[in-house]
């Protein structure tokens, strides 16, 4: 079974009908969540297996996916690259306990967030809250110029020149924390904690590998960046830009 017990608490009244789809071959894990989750607002549905999920994704709109990893056929990690390859869907991982490298993995290739089974579901729901918070953003208006990359909160968006980067939800906020911070310099455990993962121990090489990725996107050089420059064995520091 993939939840624990313990759902007795109050319903929460700050959700909204927000969309959840469970891509899991363990319907056992819908039906204990089915009732819980709707009543906190949610509303779940169910794909058993990979390809039921994306095919799913491809004809709804879904505010946030569960996924599991280890499923027959198409695994987690694949499907979380192809939602990856399609848009910025909040994607939550559920790992086998104590399995490390699937969720280093899963962060890499990003993810939003995970959830090792078995788990509580007050600890699913708080964690879909979260990622929910930093998806719709609280903060609607806000936005961030440096150089010529813009960065719209509330949309959850980044452009540069005018075109979308098409950045993952780790990939974003990491941006926004180093953007926040430009011109000074940020280690890497303070970009995991300002992206709102500081209780996730994964070792630098995470944030180095999105590091990269936004790199890529941003077309930066990292021989000579003219935006996320390395600070060796410290950090990075976003730049500024002639003033």
């Amino acid at each position: 079974m993939g939840a624990q017990a313990g759902m007795g608490e109050e319903r929460g009244a700050d959700m909204g009908n927000e969309r959840v789809l469970l891509i899991d071959d363990d319907a056992r894990l819908h039906d204990l969540l089915d009732s819980y989750l709707g009543s906190h607002g949610f509303v779940l549905s169910h794909a058993y297996d990979g390809q039921q999920g994306l095919a799913m994704l491809s004809r709804e709109a879904w505010d946030v996916l569960l996924v599991d990893i280890m499923m027959p056929g198409m695994d987690g990690l694949e499907v979380l690259r192809r939602v990856r390859a399609r848009g910025a869907t909040p994607v939550i991982m559920l790992t086998a306990r104590g399995d490390d490298t699937d969720r280093i993995v899963g962060l890499e290739m990003g993810a939003d967030d995970y959830i090792p089974k078995p788990f509580n579901p007050r600890e699913l729901l708080a964690r879909l809250k979260a990622v929910l918070r930093r998806a719709g953003g609280a903060m609607v208006s806000e936005r961030i110029q440096l150089q010529d990359v813009l960065i719209d909160l509330g949309k959850r968006e980044a452009s540069r020149a005018g075109e979308d980067l098409k950045l993952t939800g780790i990939e974003f906020d990491i941006l926004v924390a180093l953007a926040r911070r430009a011109g000074r310099v940020v280690t890497r455990e303070a970009l995991l904690e300002a992206a709102g993962r500081g209780d996730v121990f994964v070792g630098d090489r995470t944030v180095d590998v999105h590091i990269s990725h936004l790199r890529n996107k941003l077309g930066d050089d990292p021989r000579s960046p003219d935006f996320i420059k390395t600070i060796r064995g410290v950090g990075y520091i976003f730049s500024k830009g002639s003033p």
